[in-house]
């Protein structure tokens, strides 16, 4: 990867599952950044010479045992994997992008701070961020440590919680989880993040049970609240699929299965499931 060039990871999975939300990701990219962009898809392998082999039989290789989704614990090895040089944006695949991402590659990492992400009052997500590489190197877990431990993901979370120095906060726009409260036209970059209510659903289940295999999520799926940002998805994917872009460009070799988190009892956030989240005795007495 050359200098000059905006470089993008992006959390994915193994199993062809999320091919729609690839080609929508790529397309809006590209449609919206006005600089060079090398997009790396991280996915579990089963080729012991790639970054991101697995082997669960064995246990070798990333161990996924408690991750919630089939990447969650690759956001950390990106430094290392440019060498701890330069910068690196990760996103999961379950975004649109809406603005020139050069913006967010530009955005300052300063003091002691080692990422660029959003912050509040309880949590920092990660979900889209920014790497200072170099700043990272000292703070966060060697690479095989990353790979064995089953808890490093946590560890790493945790350790962000509690040293808040160490992340640069920037707009909430830059990872607008399921519209939160911002118009459209605010949103700079829309992560349709309950994974029971992504957008891309609606295309990728019925393609999957054709093609033989399970999706990767097993909880209840939900229609979204706010219908304009769906349209907004199948605008991109209609889209991307007029401007030549093929779902088969993005497809592997499939993993099988890996060990995860199951979402059986996934309740999604606040935001899509305002009604569910609310007490017992509030909805008993519709307080």
């Amino acid at each position: 990867m050359s200098d000059g060039i905006i470089k993008v990871f992006v959390g994915c999975d193994p199993n062809n599952c999320d091919l729609e939300q690839m080609m929508v990701l790529e397309y809006s990219v590209h449609k919206h950044t006005s600089s060079p962009v090398e997009i790396v898809w991280m996915q579990l392998s089963r080729n012991p010479d790639s970054y991101w082999y697995s082997n669960p039989e064995t246990g070798e290789g990333w161990n996924t045992t408690k991750w919630a989704t089939p990447f969650s614990g690759f956001r950390w090895a990106i430094p290392d994997y440019c060498n701890y040089s330069g910068r690196a944006i990760y996103m999961d695949a379950d975004v649109v992008i809406l603005s020139d991402l050069a913006q967010l590659w530009q955005h300052p990492i300063e003091g002691k701070a080692i990422v660029a992400a959003k912050t509040n009052t309880d949590m920092t997500r990660l979900c889209t961020c920014l790497w200072d590489c170099a700043k990272a190197k000292s703070n966060i877990m060697p690479i095989n440590q990353l790979r064995q431990d089953f808890d490093s993901h946590q560890k790493m979370m945790d350790l962000l919680k509690v040293n808040s120095q160490l992340v640069e906060p920037y707009k909430d726009s830059y990872n607008c989880v399921d519209g939160e409260d911002l118009a459209l036209e605010e949103i700079k970059i829309l992560h349709y993040s309950d994974m029971g209510t992504q957008f891309s659903h609606k295309y990728a289940l019925a393609r999957v049970q054709e093609e033989g295999f399970t999706h990767w999520f097993d909880g209840k799926i939900m229609p979204h609240p706010r219908a304009e940002l769906s349209e907004l998805f199948d605008q991109y994917y209609a889209a991307a699929i007029a401007a030549g872009y093929k779902l088969d460009d993005y497809r592997v070799k499939t993993f099988g299965q890996f060990p995860k988190k199951t979402h059986k009892r996934y309740k999604g956030n606040k935001i899509t499931r305002q009604n569910s989240t609310r007490s017992f005795l509030s909805r008993l007495f519709n307080l």
